[in-house]
């Protein structure tokens, strides 16, 4: 993903995050550099949020 990141090939990131803790964790945008993130749309529960962003590179 971070490839396709850094090369500029992807306009839109859904993320579905989970509050738990495994390991160490991995940095999710490592060297992409400033992606220009815009926050589109939220929801969630109490398990999960949610979240759209676009890449406005």
């Amino acid at each position: 993903m971070n490839q396709y990141l850094a090369a500029g090939l992807i306009d839109e990131l859904r993320l579905h995050l989970a509050p738990v803790v495994l390991g160490a964790g991995e940095r999710l945008f490592a060297g992409v550099g400033d992606l220009g993130l815009e926050l589109v749309d939220q929801s969630g529960t109490d398990l999960v949020t949610h979240l759209t962003y676009r890449v406005s590179r």
